[in-house]
């Protein structure tokens, strides 16, 4: 067995890290989040950052999934193909240190005429199955920079589709015509459900986007609530998107909840059942399930 002692769990990403102490009976017993994602650090500074993580949390084995198994990451961790399980994800780890630090990989998805690939969330999904916190055949949209709409079958991530909703948000709210007016937080209240059932109407994307502006030059939308309502158009479309791809039944939103509440307020606009799950929790039994399948 890998790690009898316990281990050093880090779900690392593009802008931030979270570390987690993980005993040897697979419960939590220390943690940290912090900015450090793998663009901050200068070339060559995976070691040292390495070394703080056990400085901060003790002297123990890493198993590190997310953007540091990337092409830009740490060491490249090649995607395991759809469908993909806990031992199809153990069979593809990297190790920058033999024995000592691994790298989860990522997953990949290749349909007629799609492609897609995730990096961090697929702990996450096979962490909630493991747990028995979402049943091995089920639906799954986890939102994030990067939405994932994900079908997962007899325990195994089948397929996923990608909408970059978090993405779209954050270049509108820094570089577009919209800025100015997309200040105010987002709140999943009237402009907000107004936003999702405007674009669940089918029109392009773009033109419900421009028309934000219009309608606050016209006075038809108070500037405090034009983030709300643009947010509700990204995730009506992202929700549209979501259905067409995956298909029917009860949608299990897993993630951070300031993002699960306003996925499961737009699904509601359309009636669709949908629970919520913390996608931390998901990661912890993700992570713990991947360490305690290793040789």
């Amino acid at each position: 067995m890998w790690a009898p002692e316990g281990f050093i769990g880090v779900d690392w990403g593009t802008t931030n890290r979270r570390a987690y102490l993980i005993d040897a009976g697979g419960a939590p017993r220390g943690e940290f989040e912090d900015g450090q994602g793998i663009l901050s650090l200068a070339p060559g500074g995976f070691p040292a950052a390495v070394a703080e993580i056990r400085s901060r949390l003790g002297n123990l084995p890493l198993l590190m999934a997310g953007m540091v198994g990337s092409n830009r990451g740490w060491v490249e961790a090649p995607y395991a193909p759809c469908p993909a399980g806990v031992s199809d994800l153990v069979g593809g780890i990297a190790w920058p240190e033999a024995g000592r630090t691994a790298i989860v990989p990522g997953v990949c998805y290749a349909g007629a005429g799609h492609a897609d690939i995730m990096r961090g969330e697929e702990v996450q999904l096979l962490g909630a199955v493991a747990s028995g916190s979402i049943p091995p055949d089920c639906i799954v949209c986890h939102p994030g920079t990067h939405n994932k709409w994900v079908k997962v079958a007899g325990g195994r991530i089948a397929s996923f589709a990608t909408v970059m909703t978090g993405e779209m948000f954050g270049l509108l709210k820094e570089q577009s015509i919209l800025s100015d007016v997309l200040r105010s937080p987002v709140v999943a209240r009237e402009a907000f459900g107004s936003g999702v059932e405007t674009a669940l109407k089918g029109r392009a994307l773009t033109a419900d986007l421009f028309s934000v502006r219009a309608r606050v030059v016209l006075k038809q939308l108070p500037p405090a609530d034009a983030a709300s309502f643009t947010s509700g158009l990204l995730i009506g479309a992202d929700i549209r998107t979501g259905l067409d791809e995956i298909g029917h039944g009860e949608i299990i939103v897993m993630g951070r909840p300031e993002l699960t509440s306003l996925y499961a307020s737009a699904l509601a606009t359309l009636g669709r059942p949908c629970r919520e799950y913390d996608g931390e929790r998901a990661f912890i039994a993700g992570i713990t399930a991947i360490a305690g399948a290793i040789p």
